[in-house]
């Protein structure tokens, strides 16, 4: 994390010293905090104003709390603690954190898109840290505020960063970009997530597009050209190269021969047989694209396949449990497209098992594209020829993907409570169970007990 003197805080942020700041300017204060809660010793403190809540207020408690510097927008009585004043909190933490990612100048991979960028992040982790010291962004720590705290938290002698880039409205990625000008961007998808803020896939495709904005000259773009939106807009005239993956013609590399079980997906990648223990296609993609990056930065094809068999992604992306009963579960609950809830659908499909159970929750942040794209999820599962034991559907959202399914074997529930009692009757041997919803819909809690 940061280890920096009080003095180049100041200068980092372009922040004023109050006298007690300038008596202690070369004391060295380490790490950031927002929130009191969780603040340590020697941290610095930014305080953010709110909505509902000022946290200037908590100043003092800060320094209770061992806290080593805040920063503030406003005057303070005291001058018994050191303070560094700033126009505005969060622009002083981007501020902070743009100087600091110079000072410890790691190779910086960028990664964005509409799914699949944390399980890729999680591949690129695992294909890389054999080799070189890497930090990757935590959690959904992807934000303005997020990113920066991320950059924070990097050690000194960190050689790879891998920051994740999310995203509400146009711009959003372009101001990330700036502050990381990475020498690596990968965008994983272009789907339907944030359509609601959006309008449009085409203007989704341009919003993640914008992560090329500050990557180095002598940098690489990595995407696949199976989402023709992002295909049409990639400027092919660089001066950074450009790599694709992907299952469609067209890619500069081929996936090939994919096929699933339950110990994973097996798949084909520059001649190479790769498998990892994720189930999906698109699971399949998110390791070509891994791969991609690593090679950039030197790592060989067979030692990334030999990582990607030991990957561990985070928990609820297509995630495989196995009841005592014999069932397995397909935990991915953390969240959720019509893309993605396809993919999943389509996974799970075409599994080998005997009873196939499908609990499918709302795809949230949609607005007026609500009714239309859950729809598509029914119409998808209506054109194919799998066999579904039973669909249970859960939320207003999913209302229309059961209504709109053409199958008996269907039923829409109206508390998770129901559900999972609903659900518990398939715990069986030769079963297999998906759970797929936004993150706000929590249909995880359908086996929370088990």
């Amino acid at each position: 994390m940061i280890e920096r003197t009080i003095e180049d805080i100041a200068k980092f942020c372009n922040g004023e010293m109050n006298s007690r700041a300038e008596d202690m300017k070369t004391t060295i204060v380490k790490g950031v905090s927002i929130d009191t809660r969780t603040i340590e010793a020697g941290n610095i403190f930014i305080p953010f104003r709110g909505e509902n809540a000022d946290g200037h207020r908590f100043i003092k408690m800060a320094f209770e709390k061992g806290a080593g510097l805040t920063l503030s927008e406003q005057p303070l009585e005291s001058s018994e603690h050191p303070v560094i004043y700033v126009d505005d909190g969060l622009q002083a933490l981007q501020d902070i954190a743009r100087e600091y990612l110079k000072i410890v100048n790691p190779k910086v991979i960028a990664v964005t898109g509409s799914n699949g960028k944390t399980t890729t992040k999680d591949m690129m982790e695992c294909i890389l840290s054999p080799h070189f010291k890497v930090q990757k962004t935590l959690g959904n720590f992807n934000n303005e505020i997020g990113m920066p705290l991320t950059i924070l938290q990097l050690n000194k002698d960190t050689e790879i960063s891998i920051l994740e880039m999310g995203m509400d409205r146009i711009g959003d990625i372009n101001f990330l970009s700036k502050m990381a000008e990475p020498d690596v961007a990968v965008i994983t998808s272009v789907g339907e997530s944030h359509i609601e803020m959006l309008g449009s896939r085409e203007n989704i495709a341009k919003a993640k597009y914008e992560i090329v904005d500050y990557l180095k000259d002598d940098g690489t773009f990595i995407y696949s050209k199976d989402y023709p939106l992002l295909d049409a807009l990639a400027d092919k005239e660089t001066a950074y190269a450009i790599k694709t993956a992907g299952i469609k013609a067209g890619n500069q590399f081929a996936i090939s021969n994919v096929s699933e079980d339950d110990k994973g997906t097996h798949f084909t990648f520059k001649e190479t047989a790769f498998h990892i223990p994720q189930l999906g296609v698109h699971n399949a993609l998110n390791a070509s694209l891994a791969v991609l990056a690593a090679e950039t930065l030197g790592v060989s094809l067979e030692s990334a396949q030999n990582s990607l068999q030991h990957l561990k992604v985070t928990s609820m992306r297509m995630e495989r449990i196995k009841h005592e009963s014999g069932a397995l579960i397909v935990n991915d609950a953390y969240n959720a497209s019509k893309a993605s809830m396809i993919s999943a659908v389509d996974t799970v499909g075409r599994m080998a098992h005997t009873n196939k159970i499908l609990v499918l929750a709302d795809i949230l942040e949609l607005g007026s594209y609500k009714q239309e794209l859950h729809e598509d999820v029914a119409h998808f599962i209506n054109e194919e020829t799998y066999q579904f034991t039973k669909i249970y559907t859960f939320g207003d959202g999913a209302k229309y993907i059961h209504d709109a399914l053409m199958v008996g074997e269907k039923e829409h529930a109206s508390s998770i409570e129901e559900l999972r009692d609903k659900v518990s009757e398939h715990f069986k041997e030769d079963t297999v169970i998906l759970l797929k919803g936004s993150r706000g819909m929590a249909v995880e809690r359908v086996i929370d007990d088990i």
